[in-house]
């Protein structure tokens, strides 16, 4: 893999406090300029805080929160805030900062979508419409809160002072409060949508299953049996929206997942109250995929290893986070049920655009799809031969989108990248001004995102070479749209750069939301590289074989009186033995290292049998 990742994400954040941490001329001090214009742009601020806090809270050398522990790489490039005793007070300051900025003259925090709402119009979002809390800002809370928590936690064990001992902990109960603000957000936000397989959407759902061409009514029946355990699982929900819709008759079919906001009507979560007040809600009661999907990457944060690990729900956060689980599981298990529904030898996943149930199509569709299948997958431990077949769809999506292929005069693929996918958002509209929409221009980013993460799960050496060199041509067309120059230099996003089509570049500050998917895919890369190798059948039982030979011939050392000869042979066997132990105790997770050290001890042994025959033939 030429990526990377370490080298990449310390860029990104010198890069980041470059343009972010700016020094005012008249006082002399340094601030945050945040991303958005102002507090209404949640989504801005918590993506430009999360390409900083994400590393720091995934990655173990670039950990903040314990001077003594910092790496002089990372104290380099944070060498604005101070030093390495300094950083962590100074992030706090700035984190605090962030979750009082978003939250009203109550405390309430806030979720407003702000500059993200777009109309196509020309018409600017009204007032009402910028502060609407937004499904992606619930999700990305999540992430960046719990990487505050734990941050604030460790840190604080280490501090004496009563002053820092206090900001401290009120870092910490603003970002649970936002905590729990985000996870009732995603209650409200969830929905499922039932109709009739007669009606639009049930005929749209239906076509792309269809790959075998079966008769409608025996369509219908084996997606309701391939749909079943899903069904009874929604049918469990007990609290939040998603809970009327009628599942029951014999033609009935559904949609699950989240919409763009909290739905209209959506009940208040009772027994919530540590996360404020709960608003209303105006978003169409209809799963979003884009918003499913970054819904499903918020929540699964909520039940990680390292948020087990730290602890840091507390008793309401666990029942909201298991209310939660429910839906992540049921919603992930449809897409991925859908995505392969079939007995034929394609699934519906690898015809290409998917197909929605409003009549919209697109390959970002695809991908979105693909993404929810990659994580269904590794819950469910998929074997190599899944794996590469979905390996194989992003390889497809990757051509199709233009990334590991040349785009040629107007070609469409272009607009995957700019302006992007444009999501309308249904209800919008309801507290007064224009239809908005959504736009996402992340394709190449989320590629190379679900690329790693399907190479982190294969076992077989040479799939998972064939997808880390996709990774690799992904990752050349993304360095390519770095800024080139001004404050933002080596942040995203520049298409221009790449597609002459669209002109030339314009871009005079970095596309947080573009950063943060590729600080997201470098984690990927970094967890990548830290795990262990692959394992290959092959070299273990080489491995196997190796150390039966070798401790075979050691044993006969052994019986020829070889540990009673002199100092240097004695020194050499138990040198050969402590080399057998270790062959032996990683033949399995490492069986290429292993065969590589029997290899040595065979050639030291074979170098005393030598000897031996050389001492009697004199």
């Amino acid at each position: 893999m030429r990526i990377q990742p370490r080298q990449h994400l310390l860029e990104i954040w010198e890069a980041l406090i470059r343009s972010s941490y700016v020094k005012d001329e008249s006082s002399k001090e340094s601030h945050w300029a945040w991303g958005g214009a102002d507090s209404d742009d949640s989504v801005y601020d918590t993506q430009q805080l999360l390409c900083l806090m994400f590393p720091a809270a995934e990655v173990p050398a670039f950990a903040l929160e314990t001077p003594d522990e910092t790496i002089d790489a990372v104290v380099g490039v944070l060498a604005p805030f101070g030093t390495a005793i300094q950083i962590p007070r100074v992030l706090t300051r700035i984190l605090t900062s962030y979750l009082e900025r978003h939250s009203d003259t109550d405390g309430n925090p806030r979720f407003a979508g702000g500059g993200y709402f777009v109309s196509d119009t020309g018409e600017s979002p009204s007032e009402e419409q910028r502060t609407l809390d937004v499904t992606e800002s619930f999700a990305l809370s999540i992430t960046l809160t719990l990487a505050i928590l734990g941050f604030a936690r460790k840190f604080r064990e280490g501090l004496r002072s009563k002053s820092y001992i206090a900001e401290a902990e009120k870092l910490e109960a603003l970002a649970s409060k936002r905590l729990t603000a985000a996870m009732v957000g995603l209650l409200r936000s969830f929905t499922v949508n039932a109709f009739e397989a007669e009606s639009p959407e049930g005929r749209l759902l239906l076509a792309s299953m269809n790959e075998t061409n079966l008769p409608t009514r025996r369509l219908v029946e084996e997606l309701r049996r391939e749909l079943r355990d899903v069904n009874a699982g929604l049918r469990d929900l007990t609290i939040g929206s998603g809970r009327e819709a009628e599942l029951e008759g014999q033609t009935t079919l559904f949609e699950c997942g989240w919409s763009w906001g909290v739905i209209d009507g959506a009940p208040e979560i009772v027994d919530a109250t540590a996360g404020g007040t709960q608003r209303p809600g105006v978003a169409q009661d209809a799963p979003y995929l884009y918003f499913t999907t970054v819904a499903l990457d918020g929540i699964a944060d909520l039940f990680s290893t390292r948020t087990r690990v730290l602890g840091l729900l507390d008793a309401e956060q666990r029942r909201l986070a298991d209310s939660l689980q429910l839906r992540w599981e049921m919603t992930q298990r449809y897409w991925a049920k859908l995505a392969t529904f079939g007995v034929g030898d394609r699934w519906p996943l690898e015809s290409m655009p998917w197909n929605t149930t409003d009549a919209e199509h697109s390959d970002y569709f695809s991908l979105l799809v693909s993404a929810i299948v990659t994580r269904d997958m590794v819950e469910r431990r998929a074997s190599d031969e899944r794996l590469s077949r979905l390996g194989r769809v992003l390889a497809e999506l990757a051509k199709r989108g233009r990334v590991t292929e040349r785009a040629e005069g107007a070609d469409p693929a272009v607009r995957l990248h700019s302006p992007g996918l444009r999501v309308g958002l249904g209800g919008a509209d309801k507290v007064g001004g224009p239809q908005l929409y959504w736009q996402v221009s992340d394709f190449g980013a989320v590629l190379l995102k679900r690329i790693v993460r399907i190479a982190a799960l294969i076992d077989d050496v040479e799939l998972r070479d064939e997808l880390l060199r996709l990774g690799d041509r992904v990752w050349d067309h993304l360095v390519q749209r770095r800024l080139s120059a001004g404050a933002f230099k080596d942040l995203w996003d520049e298409p221009s750069n790449v597609y002459a089509q669209l002109g030339e570049g314009h871009s005079l500050t970095a596309s947080w939301h573009h950063t943060i998917r590729v600080v997201e895919s470098l984690v990927g890369a970094a967890e990548l590289v830290r795990s262990d190798p692959p394992r290959s059948e092959f070299m273990i039982r080489q491995a196997q074989h190796s150390i039966s030979e070798a401790e075979h011939l050691y044993d006969q050392e052994l019986l020829d009186g070889g540990a009673e000869s002199g100092k240097s042979i004695r020194d050499l066997l138990q040198t050969v033995h402590a080399n057998l132990l270790r062959a032996k105790e990683i033949q399995y997770e490492r069986p290429a290292s292993a065969v590589a050290i029997v290899q040595k001890v065979l050639r030291e042994l074979d170098r005393l049998a030598a000897a031996r025959q050389d001492a009697k033939g004199r």
